[in-house]
């Protein structure tokens, strides 16, 4: 059997901590059990961060096909186009056009074969906003690069994954007062289906257990502290079970997520995105993983932001990174062997 080809990570945004956690990870690859990759990054830029950050780091220009027979003695790095220069703990959006080309090249390789997935540094969001980018966020754009490989478009969903809690939140970058406007039957319907088609086909689940959060206070108590759970949520649950899923739901967001409640479970789907990202986070923040559902390749990345305070300080954990890293390499894996 052929050996896989190299993951494909992106710098992010290059004045936070993805650089830093990137040189981090590769210094301790062996000992952390990170497969293969390679940065999309200014290898310059890369090599001076390095410096700023005390590491004696040998970095290797590469093409994506070379990044694994160097891995081991240097960090490989796949140049980019764009210009990258940032001081560490300041977001440029000069440096958009780089964050953007990283993406999108990362997501062409996959496609390609060049690399078997994708795994992301953070981005600010901020800062691609000022200079014109028009997706709420990274998972946003990547549906819609996934649309343009397959022709069909699909609505990404977002996962935290960790070694206790899986958590999906079916709205997500929007304000907490629109939830309860924005959310709708379909919009449920359409997140369970796409989970469950993914945990069954890159998790190595035959018949995933997915549990639904209910929007309101105890589940809207019968409609007594609110009538979504009853209106919109209760019929989805009711749609998804008569696809042949185990669905069970709506639940009180405040009891399903102590060890007893998660012991019956794969997945919790919840209505907003704290409802979801505080347990994930608060379970094992170093070891928790974005994973983007429902897109045409495997996408992982760290739980966190880009840290600015911890840019170039050599203080940043690069645990999340390291389990986006391995998480990749086992979704690869379960997808062939399925």
């Amino acid at each position: 059997m052929q050996p896989s080809p190299p993951l494909a990570l992106t710098m992010g945004e290059p004045g936070g901590v993805g650089p830093d956690l990137t040189l981090a990870v590769w210094r301790e690859h062996k000992r952390l059990g990170v497969p293969p990759f390679y940065l999309l990054a200014d290898p310059d830029f890369v090599a001076a961060r390095a410096e700023t950050l005390g590491m004696d780091c040998r970095i290797r220009s590469v093409s994506p096909r070379d990044a694994a027979a160097v891995f081991d003695v240097a960090l490989p790095v796949v140049p980019l186009q764009a210009a990258v220069s940032a001081e560490p703990g300041r977001a440029d959006p000069a440096n958009a056009a780089a964050v953007v080309e990283a993406i999108a090249r990362a997501v062409g390789d996959v496609r390609s074969g060049e690399a078997a997935a994708l795994v992301t540094n953070p981005i600010s969001k901020q800062s691609l906003y000022a200079a014109g980018f028009r997706h709420p966020g990274h998972t946003e754009f990547l549906g819609t690069l996934s649309a343009a490989w397959t022709g069909f478009t699909a609505r990404p969903v977002m996962m935290l994954a960790g070694p206790e809690l899986r958590a999906v939140p079916v709205t997500i970058h929007i304000p907490l007062r629109e939830v309860a406007d924005t959310l709708t039957e379909a919009m449920i319907i359409e997140t369970g289906r796409i989970v469950a088609a993914d945990l069954k086909r890159r998790f190595a689940l035959p018949r995933p257990r997915i549990a639904v959060a209910g929007l309101n206070p105890h589940a809207g108590e019968g409609g007594a502290l609110g009538t979504e759970d009853r209106s919109i949520i209760m019929p989805a649950i009711e749609a998804l079970r008569a696809d042949g899923l185990n669905v069970v739901g709506p639940l009180s967001a405040d009891a399903m997520f102590h060890p007893a409640a998660r012991a019956g479970y794969d997945v919790a789907i919840c209505m907003y995105h704290d409802q979801a990202l505080i347990p994930a986070k608060t379970l094992s923040f170093s070891e928790t993983v974005n994973v983007t559902l429902g897109l045409a390749f495997i996408r992982t990345s760290p739980d966190h932001g880009t840290a600015f305070d911890l840019a170039g300080t050599g203080r940043a954990d690069p645990s999340s990174l390291a389990a986006a890293l391995r998480l990749a390499a086992k979704l690869v894996a379960n997808e062939s062997a399925g």
